[in-house]
């Protein structure tokens, strides 16, 4: 059987996964255009390989005078958005590899395996399938030197550059749980520069995003140097279309609760979950971290919270969700929290590094500090947010 995945910049297909359904659920003007498997990228990368790549030192931030407009390619977008052009790389290869996990999900296995990783958690083939597709992108991407998932949580050699190049940290398929129920679920990743995924902060890294894959398909990312988060639509071609810019989270009574099972002996999110309903919040949950914040952002207003008690601990990895999220919510002009101060400003000691958190605008976050632990640090003087 020919293996493939889809290849948005130049309708290339990706080796070692069957084309098969993917194939079938492209327009025919896009499968037409489709080039032989035989590379991650086909024409697209050998266009560009890794012995002919010139890796300089990364540019130092500099105002880009082209704006950036609805309806722009993602291509459009990262050429006006920076100019570092392995980033540029990093993040045309990673929606590549979103694109053809959207067809996938759709597809795939939804049953158990007898896996689990080494956090405990059951595998299921959808998620496998996703982590290979992912380190696969990266790996031709050839500029990130060190990668890790949810799934394998040990650093990764990608072959990419140190100066130059990027670690990436990603959960191939946050809510793979849910797949079956046909809700939302998602990819979520973070990039930093050179080779640390320990020792650094969310507030360090270049660019985050996340890919949604619900009744659309969307590419939501961010860069450091770039204002605004910004959302990419899945065409029927095949290709992403800018279609929305958050640049600020306002007011409003939307609310996603996590990790409810908390208020049994957490009285005080028991009183914030209280506060919500007597207020009459709009009660938007569905067990996917990925629709729950990205609503967020599309809604520009609410609150999502995942908050422990002596018996329920945290679930939320720092590395591969929370601050990723953190920098998507922080870019469109939200705040995060872990009860405290940004999550964003926290040191990833470990790659499972665990935490609460919650996300939504500046007066939610208040709410949020205040109720859990008295007091606000945007009341006390403390910087508003991280420094991104």
């Amino acid at each position: 059987m020919e293996t493939g995945i889809a290849c948005c910049a130049r309708g290339a297909f990706l080796p070692n996964l069957s084309s098969q359904h993917s194939t079938a659920l492209m327009s025919p003007s896009f499968a037409t255009r489709s080039l032989k498997a035989s590379s991650l990228f086909g024409e697209s990368l050998r266009q560009f390989p890794k012995s002919s790549v010139k890796v300089a030192s990364r540019p130092k931030s500099v105002p880009l005078k082209t704006r950036c407009e609805i309806g722009d390619s993602l291509e459009e977008f990262l050429t006006k958005a920076t100019p570092d052009k392995g980033l540029i790389r990093l993040l045309t290869c990673m929606g590549e590899a979103l694109r053809t996990i959207s067809f996938k999900v759709r597809t795939a296995s939804c049953g158990g395996t007898a896996c689990v990783n080494s956090f405990g958690d059951e595998q299921l083939a959808v998620d496998m399938l996703a982590d290979k597709l992912l380190f696969e992108a990266l790996r031709y991407s050839h500029f990130c030197k060190y990668a890790c998932s949810e799934e394998v949580p040990e650093l990764q050699d990608m072959g990419g550059p140190v100066e130059g190049g990027f670690s990436v940290a990603f959960d191939p398929l946050d809510g793979s749980s849910i797949v079956d129920t046909n809700f939302s679920v998602g990819t979520i990743f973070g990039v930093w520069p050179g080779d640390k995924l320990t020792g650094v902060k969310g507030s360090d890294q270049v660019a985050a995003a996340m890919g949604v894959y619900g009744p659309r398909t969307t590419y939501v990312l961010a860069l450091k140097d770039f204002p605004g988060t910004h959302e990419f639509l899945l065409l029927d071609e095949g290709k992403w279309q800018h279609v929305k810019e958050t640049t600020e989270i306002g007011e409003g009574k939307l609310f996603s609760p996590g990790n409810l099972r908390a208020t049994f002996d957490n009285p005080d999110y028991d009183k914030l979950i209280n506060y919500y309903v007597k207020e009459k919040y709009t009660l938007r949950y569905t067990g996917g971290m990925v629709p729950d914040v990205n609503q967020i952002i599309v809604k520009e207003k609410g609150i999502f919270t995942n908050v422990t008690s002596p018996s329920t601990k945290a679930k939320l990895r720092l590395l591969f969700e929370v601050a990723p999220l953190g920098f998507l919510v922080e870019k469109a002009g939200g705040y995060s929290s872990d009860g405290r101060r940004s999550v964003l400003d926290k040191v990833i000691e470990n790659l499972d590094e665990r935490t609460q958190v919650a996300y939504g605008s500046k007066e939610e976050i208040i709410r949020f500090e205040e109720t859990l632990y008295g007091s606000s640090r945007f009341k006390s003087g403390v910087p508003v947010g991280a420094a991104v």
